[in-house]
């Protein structure tokens, strides 16, 4: 690409001693607008205080909320990327993240935080500048793509090419199928145990409309609104290629072992998409690794949610060291 625009929110000010920078990676159809879609943790009095901390998230290239993406105007050809837009790594968001941290003349991250795919552009980041990273706050996230999670997202790319407008030159492309790849994600962010908590229908002799299939639509329409399908099918391709591994050892073991920096692992009980299995995995091969579990009806999702029990943990946590 000749060029690329980052997006992005910074909170707060550099202190004198360039010591309190807290840098958050968002997950897949997320924003750089931390204090909206994490509002328990980020913002005026929470973990992530402005009046004490330099909190900056950066939108992720590939997306439609401000950086580079399918939408964006190709130079070359004046005409948006669309289904052009060239296929990305999580190390490729990562580099576009340095590029940043160079122009706000950041030279270290005191805390680096996120969860899911976040997770995923943290690992990297901390092994392409291990000199810059200090801390690290893993949540609900892997070392790898997971055989399950690389299914999962090529049963969402089936949903998204089914739909005939998929690569049209428009904004609205592929948004029939989007919304079907939404309905995919929504089963593996909760779980079983969630759907038949809260959308069970009260009444019994219903045969149809049930609140469960109210709950998929409404929350694929909700994507449709504000998301593009064909940046879901190239950020669906980026979690494919994660893998820190990749071109530096043989064994995740052997690279997992090399981060050095101290680290803050949490993993969801009921989540299904990233299990506590990977976690686990994380913390067992990380030499300066603290892990906890949180029980939660919200699965994968509840690294969004349950935000009073994650503060409580991580600021437990610094207190330490």
């Amino acid at each position: 690409m000749p060029e690329v625009t980052v997006g992005y929110h910074t909170y707060g000010k550099l202190n004198d001693a360039k010591d309190n920078v807290v840098w958050i990676c968002h997950a897949l159809t997320a924003n750089s607008n931390v204090t909206d879609w994490w509002s328990g943790l980020a913002g005026e009095g929470k973990v992530w205080d402005p009046n004490k901390h330099f909190i900056v998230c950066a939108n992720i290239l590939g997306s439609c909320y401000g950086s580079s993406g399918p939408l964006t105007i190709n130079p070359k050809t004046g005409k948006p990327y669309y289904g052009s837009f060239p296929r990305m790594t999580i190390r490729d968001l990562v580099k576009a993240y340095i590029l940043l941290r160079e122009h706000l003349e950041i030279e270290k991250i005191n805390v680096l935080a996120g969860g899911s795919m976040g997770g995923y552009q943290i690992l990297e980041w901390a092994l392409i500048e291990p000199q810059t990273v200090n801390r690290m706050f893993l949540l609900a996230t892997g070392a790898s793509e997971s055989a399950w999670g690389i299914s999962i997202h090529t049963a969402q790319r089936l949903a998204i090419e089914a739909d005939h407008t998929w690569q049209d030159h428009s904004p609205h492309a592929g948004a029939k199928g989007m919304k079907a790849a939404r309905a995919i994600g929504m089963l593996t962010y909760r779980n079983y145990q969630t759907f038949v908590n809260q959308q069970t229908d009260p009444d019994i002799q219903k045969i149809d409309h049930f609140k469960a299939s109210s709950y998929i639509h409404h929350h694929g329409d909700k994507l449709v609104e504000r998301f593009n399908a064909q940046s879901y099918w190239l950020l669906s391709k980026v979690l494919d290629t994660h893998n820190i591994a990749r071109g530096r050892a043989d064994s995740i073991e052997e690279v997992l072992d090399k981060i050095e920096q101290r680290t803050l692992i949490i993993g969801i009980t009921s989540d299904i998409l990233s299990p506590v299995e990977e976690q686990r995995f994380l913390a067992r091969n990380m030499p300066n690794a603290a892990y906890y579990e949180i029980e939660s009806l919200y699965g994968h999702d509840g690294f969004l949610k349950e935000f009073e029990r994650i503060g409580k943990i991580y600021l437990d946590w610094m207190r330490k060291g």
